[in-house]
């Protein structure tokens, strides 16, 4: 009888605790819950429109937690369907020429106008066409800190613009199927002289910028392999794909006519003052390397996480460096492809038609948030911003919500 009493008593206790853990779990899945749900009530009353949904999906100490929310004319949101991930994109890029730097690639502080080491060919083209505005001061990590000065073609048209709309926007409009270049937009920056200014003296984000460090991936890649190889062979063959180290279900497609999402997807929706239109299909050609990427709410979760805490491509030293090299000139909170977000964590965010997406990692409490919004408002500048700013309330409520 001793024995049995020595083995129920840590049974009994057993039981209770497990008992304790799942009604915490359940309390905690109540809280999320309800955060989610205010949060997307008082966005639908300060559009004055309805939200199709808004997801989260957060991994924790505590466990994992997915909480959605559906609008009356939305669709069911599950955390492995797939989405366009946008900016977030630029996170992958940062890994992907972090890990050429670890593995002797490339140095973070050449010049863009310097040899690949080991070769005799420059980092970028060196014609005419490739002459854009203080090319031969630019460093590799100023273009990832947003700090070198790259006029933005895809966001900006204070410089530059076709009809009042960016190169990108007018092209897209005019030949929805045109296969954009990062020579192409570099042409724009020569031919117009565009520029922010020198690197290292004023921040400025920069989808271009991105673009460039797209090509440079992919032509250090096709002098390593001695063959032709895109910025997309190379996050599929080292990154994301079946023989890199962490293999996830994630896409970067290049081609203008691979434009429908994987299924299952959520569709997006963007609500203009006359009518609204679905953004399931994008030529997103024209934003290789820096917008093109498309994945789940799972899978960007498992990157993020295994990424920060150097269980991924990068060392944890490496890590540490993306989140914290900061430019000169930035009093911001962005790093090398890679921003903080107070009180949240860091990582990035993204914004492409119809989709509204947060990805982040906090070391301090082992705690990764991904938010989902897939809706723009475009009836008015300050409906967008709203849109756009619920990403952060969002992960800031869920966050204090399970007690981090």
């Amino acid at each position: 009888m001793k024995i049995l009493k020595l083995f129920f008593l840590p049974l009994w206790l057993a039981v209770a605790l497990g008992c304790s853990d799942n009604e915490d779990e359940k309390n905690d899945q109540e809280e999320l819950d309800t955060a989610v749900k205010n949060i997307h009530e008082n966005l639908q009353k300060d559009l004055n429109t309805d939200v199709p949904s808004l997801s989260v999906y957060v991994v924790s100490p505590k466990g994992t937690y997915f909480s959605t929310v559906k609008g009356t004319n939305g669709s069911a949101v599950t955390p492995d369907m797939y989405f366009r991930f946008a900016s977030n994109t630029k996170n992958f890029t940062s890994a992907a020429i972090l890990k050429m730097m670890q593995d002797g690639w490339l140095n973070l502080d050449d010049k863009i106008t310097g040899n690949i080491p080991g070769t005799a060919v420059p980092y970028t083209p060196d014609g005419p066409d490739w002459n854009f505005p203080h090319k031969n001061q630019i460093t590799i990590r100023q273009i990832l800190q947003h700090n070198a000065g790259i006029y933005d073609l895809s966001n900006d048209i204070s410089q530059y613009n076709v009809g009042g709309e960016t190169y990108t926007d007018h092209m897209l409009e005019t030949s929805p199927d045109h296969q954009f270049t990062t020579s192409e937009y570099v042409k724009l920056l020569t031919d117009h002289n565009l520029t922010y200014g020198a690197p290292n003296t004023v921040y400025h984000y920069s989808n271009t910028g991105f673009s460039i460090l797209g090509e440079i991936v992919a032509r250090i890649y096709s002098q390593k392999t001695n063959s032709a190889k895109t910025y997309g062979n190379y996050m599929y063959d080292h990154i994301v794909g079946p023989s890199s180290k962490k293999p996830l279900p994630i896409r970067f497609p290049e081609l203008a006519t691979d434009n429908q999402l994987p299924a299952p997807y959520i569709k997006g929706l963007i609500k203009y003052a006359d009518h609204g239109e679905v953004t399931d299909k994008k030529n997103a050609s024209a934003h290789i390397a820096e917008g093109n990427g498309i994945g789940t709410m799972v899978t960007l979760t498992e990157y993020i996480r295994t990424l920060m805490k150097g269980e991924n491509v990068l060392y944890a030293s490496t890590a540490e460096l993306m989140r914290t090299s900061k430019g000169l000139a930035t009093t911001s909170q962005y790093a090398l492809g890679c921003s903080n977000f107070p009180g949240i964590g860091y990582g990035h965010n993204g914004a492409t038609e119809g989709y509204l997406s947060l990805m982040t990692y906090d070391p301090k409490t082992d705690v990764s948030v991904i938010v989902l919004l897939p809706f723009w408002d475009l009836t008015s500048t300050a409906k967008f911003e709203k849109c756009l700013m619920t990403l952060n309330v969002t992960g800031l409520e869920v966050k204090k919500r399970l007690g981090y």
